[in-house]
């Protein structure tokens, strides 16, 4: 078994949408109105170039994604902080604990060694039946809701991950 972790290119458009659509089928049931729930070509492309879009392959498939938005790209989120957002992991792969692994190995190579971010933020639907909890055990908490107009409530959730460099960009 062999597990590769990389940033998606333009190349992967069709095969990241395809692991979008089937991850977040779920959520279109539940009837959540997530971006990616409801990706087209077209939205994936710009994703794509606008974001830092990481994937985790699994023996040459693609299998589990998250998406960081970065706080001077074209959607930051509402911290001053990489957002994560778009988590997929395809259906044929639940329960084997690769979105774990795809959340740790973002947090340590991306997050901590590269960008150096003290902290990482995220929203959820209050909706949701399991992310909330889900976040929750991987170290994130909760620290506000908007209504963004999606016909749910957006909790934020924040995760440090350096407390000394947190309390130094808190106090700017």
């Amino acid at each position: 078994m062999s597990i590769v972790f990389r940033q998606a290119t333009l190349a992967d458009d069709e095969t990241f949408l395809a692991l979008a659509l089937a991850a977040f089928e779920p959520i279109r049931q539940l009837g959540i109105n997530f971006s990616a729930a409801h990706a087209d070509i077209d939205m994936v492309r710009t994703h794509i170039a606008s974001h830092g879009v990481y994937v985790m392959e699994k023996d040459g498939e693609m299998v589990s994604s998250f998406t960081i938005r970065y706080p001077w790209g074209p959607e930051p989120g509402p911290f001053g902080l990489p957002h994560l957002g778009w988590f997929a992991t395809h259906p044929g792969y639940k329960k084997q604990g690769l979105g774990k692994q795809m959340m740790s190995w973002l947090e340590e190579e991306i997050l901590i060694n590269q960008l150096k971010a003290p902290a990482v933020s995220l929203g959820t639907a209050q909706n949701h039946p399991w992310l909330i909890e889900m976040y929750r055990n991987y170290g994130f908490k909760e620290v506000g809701q908007t209504n963004l107009g999606k016909g749910h409530l957006t909790i934020w959730m924040e995760k440090i991950l350096d407390n000394q460099l947190y309390d130094q960009w808190k106090d700017k």
